[in-house]
């Protein structure tokens, strides 16, 4: 009996020896998660500001002096606020003295209009005296050709009374030609007049414009982020003096590494962080440069007025570049970022290492293209300390 102590110990140390000799690991240390089927989205990182979406600049419509700063930077305005006042004493001479100019083409037409209404009185006047010449020249010419049938009256007496009926006919032509020629020359005279008013209106509408300007005023409710700083300064027309952000609605300006600048195309569907949030976007703008070694592009987001969203905020931005609708599936984990291409599936109490391929890789997601089934456990945590190893124990 005292032998058989000894052995059973020798025998219960070799059974237990592998397992006190394998490297084994804490379940509390290790995440895992299930092999599962569904869609994968490819994505690539990049970093992104979130901006307004509407940004309007105000600029100098003169050039003048600025007499005030009424909006200072971070002011809220309002459609229609003021923010800068002008002087535009000078745009002020300028309408008054086109607005002086209307005024003497008016009188021009006026005087146009009488001269040709005095004209065609004494032309009407004249055509109605030659008019009644005419008709005694006919009676005379009526009675003259009785008199002649009778032998009463010489045929030279005859001709000349056809001769005057001619005349007064020719005369009352021309009569009515010059009231006609009269009334057009005068038309073509109102026409230029009518032309050069209209061109002075229109200078005279955009003088009255730009004075109107001169106060420049926010066309939509904002806020103010630039606007100039000093008083009396003087700006050209065309000069920014002011910048205003509409902080209703917002995009994400975004950069990546131009290694991925020929994967990028506008309409791709990308998922915007915003306090760890996802938000779904679409790429709206790929500008076509690379600066230092980076691509620009622009995000429209699906909410634009998503609450949380401000200006200058730095967001992670994730474009599907690629998307598989159903296939193999896992959690993402720092073992995605392994390149050894191994894993760990968990049997039971161990970890059994495997030749893992991986593909996609999403937000949350990575595709499993061979080494596991739909349903095996995954060990997801970095595993590159035991990647040596065949198997190990769960603890």
């Amino acid at each position: 009996m005292v032998t058989v102590v000894p052995v059973l110990a020798v025998v219960l140390l070799l059974a237990w020896l592998p397992d006190l000799l394998r490297p084994g690991v804490s379940r509390a240390r290790i995440r895992t998660a299930r092999v599962t089927t569904g869609p994968v989205d490819a994505m690539i990182m990049a970093s992104g500001t979130v901006v307004p979406e509407i940004e309007r600049v105000l600029s100098s419509p003169v050039d003048a002096r600025v007499l005030r700063i009424l909006k200072l930077p971070g002011a809220r305005v309002e459609r229609g606020d003021a923010v800068v006042e002008l002087d535009t004493s000078e745009s002020v001479l300028a309408l008054d003295k086109l607005q002086s100019n209307l005024r003497v083409k008016e009188n021009e037409q006026a005087e146009q209009r009488l001269t040709l209404k005095t004209s065609l009185a004494e032309l009407d006047g004249k055509i109605a005296v030659k008019q009644l010449e005419v008709q005694s020249a006919e009676a005379r010419l009526a009675g003259d050709r009785t008199l002649v049938a009778e032998g009463l009256l010489s045929r030279d007496a005859f001709r000349r009374s056809e001769l005057a009926l001619t005349q007064a006919g020719i005369e009352l032509e021309q009569l009515r030609a010059q009231r006609a020629n009269a009334e057009a020359s005068t038309q073509v005279a109102l026409d230029t007049l009518t032309l050069e008013r209209g061109t002075l209106d229109k200078e005279a509408s955009q003088a009255h414009r730009l004075v109107e300007l001169s106060t420049t005023k926010s066309d939509r409710a904002g806020v103010v982020t630039w606007a100039l700083a000093q008083e009396g300064a003087l700006v050209r027309k065309g000069d920014v003096i002011a910048r205003l952000a509409d902080l209703s609605s917002y995009r994400v300006d975004a950069t990546v590494s131009d290694v991925h600048a020929g994967k990028l195309h506008v309409g791709m569907p990308a998922v915007v962080l915003v306090n760890e949030q996802p938000l779904a976007g679409t790429v709206a703008t790929v500008f076509p440069t690379v600066e230092n070694g980076v691509v620009r592009f622009t995000v429209a987001l699906a909410e634009p007025a998503r609450s949380g969203l401000r200006p200058s905020l730095r967001v992670d931005v994730h474009v599907v570049t690629d998307r598989k609708a159903r296939t193999l599936r896992v959690a993402r984990g720092p073992f995605a970022e392994d390149s050894s291409r191994r894993g760990f599936v968990v049997r039971g109490d161990h970890a059994v290492r495997v030749p893992l391929v991986l593909g996609l890789s999403g937000l949350d997601q990575v595709e499993v293209v061979s080494g596991a089934a739909e349903g095996d456990e995954l060990i997801v945590s970095d595993m590159r300390d035991y990647l040596h190893l065949e198997q190990i124990t769960l603890k």
